[in-house]
């Protein structure tokens, strides 16, 4: 009796957890380009992920990592950055958003490498394309890093691919 009582539990468990986890997680993977504001700027290229939890359809946590590579004068140079905090957006076919991230950079060049603070403000627009597919258009950042003792202020810009689960 006991193991029949844990096996319909365990159904109903299977059963629900995918109705209860509805649309509470996107993923989103793409190219992303950073002007990077050191002397002199950079143009920099790379990759973006970023994982959201929303707890309402329109308030969810983001954590969100890329990479960005360029050459400068001979010298392979990367930025790296983790950042973390709240995404607000409009749940629509068409899904404007805006998020306020803080965490940290990492910049390598030549053997050398610094962390620095960072922080990200910025938006973009998801437009639907299956009921589990989203297209991310646009997503535009300001990015303020501080490496060294001056702060740079750069402009990121991505696009990609959103699963929602």
């Amino acid at each position: 009796m006991l193991r029949k009582i844990g096996l319909l539990l365990g159904v109903a468990l299977v059963v629900c957890i995918p109705a209860l986890a509805q649309d509470k997680v996107e993923l989103f993977g793409g190219y992303t380009y950073m002007r990077f504001r050191i002397s002199p700027d950079q143009n920099m290229n790379g990759w973006e992920f970023s994982g959201q939890y929303k707890f309402r359809d329109w308030l969810g946590g983001v954590a969100d990592i890329d990479g960005h590579y360029a050459s400068v004068n001979g010298v392979g140079t990367s930025v790296y950055t983790y950042l973390f905090g709240p995404q607000v957006s409009w749940p629509a076919r068409v899904s404007p958003f805006g998020h306020v991230l803080l965490g940290g950079a990492h910049f390598g060049a030549g053997g050398y490498g610094t962390s620095s603070f960072s922080m990200a403000i910025g938006g973009g627009i998801d437009t639907q394309v299956t009921d589990r597919i989203s297209w991310r258009i646009f997503q535009g950042d300001y990015l303020m890093t501080n490496f060294g003792s001056h702060t740079q202020n750069n402009a990121r810009l991505s696009t990609g691919i959103v699963f929602r689960f």
